[in-house]
């Protein structure tokens, strides 16, 4: 059963305040779309990674990947206009006849957890169709309204995994403007999502503010590099409390 990854790269870094694009900025002196292709070749290094950029940035991409002597292997789509139509392109790469399981992540996401990315494609085996979340600490009020039970909300993050077939069987569907993420897309044919636990440091980094904490990631103890502990454990098990 073969695995697949299309990690989505198309962000412009308007939020960022600069002129580079999030997914370029160096984080401890490597880029960010850097630190999430390692992640996923140090979960296993015969996953399929496709890269999803724009056309205008795939030439700096091929010289930051020169300058850092980046050597994950990968193969490059073009991006689209939306979300939606990148995975699509990404998904054309993968062979019609493929059988496994393919992931979708968010190229800005570099700390997620390798038992996550071991939990997401080991329960899409049976599942087919398995999403990440973490439970909201923070209290919700509804704009205009009142606060709601938050113990009814999860945080949705990547890799979000799914059949093969599946996901391309879905993306043959029209766009439609509520498609929010990958299983919003699958979900609209009437397939359930199966839930599973995330980590808290799987950051979306979108702020300034993210790289400041994404900065401090860095610094902390990973899964591989603590004595006596194994890819099951969480990193923010070892977050000071």
């Amino acid at each position: 059963m073969s695995q697949y990854l299309i990690v989505v790269a198309g962000g412009k870094g308007l939020r960022m305040g600069g002129s580079i694009p999030k997914q370029f900025l160096p984080i401890n002196g490597l880029p960010v779309l850097m630190r999430t292709l390692q992640r996923f070749k140090d979960y296993s290094e015969a996953l399929k990674i496709i890269l999803v950029l724009p056309k205008d940035q795939q030439e700096y991409w091929k010289s930051l990947c020169a300058e850092h002597r980046f050597d994950v292997h990968h193969e490059v789509a073009d991006g689209g206009t939306t979300r939606f139509q990148s995975v699509k392109n990404g998904l054309r790469l993968i062979p019609e006849d493929a059988k496994g399981i393919v992931g979708v992540h968010d190229g800005v996401r570099p700390f997620v957890s390798l038992s996550v990315i071991k939990r997401c494609y080991d329960t899409a085996k049976e599942a087919k169709a398995v999403v990440p979340v973490v439970p909201v600490v923070e209290t919700l009020r509804q704009i205009g309204g009142s606060t709601v039970a938050r113990d009814d909300f999860r945080l949705v993050q990547t890799p979000q995994t799914f059949d093969i077939s599946l996901l391309k069987q879905a993306y043959n569907q029209e766009f439609r403007d509520d498609y929010t993420d990958d299983a919003s897309v699958v979900e609209a044919m009437g397939q359930p999502i199966t839930l599973v636990e995330g980590n808290r440091e799987n950051i979306k980094i979108t702020t300034p503010f993210d790289i400041l904490i994404a900065e401090t990631l860095c610094r902390l103890p990973t899964e591989s590099s603590l004595p006596g502990t194994s890819s099951s454990v969480p990193f923010y098990s070892f977050l000071p409390k």
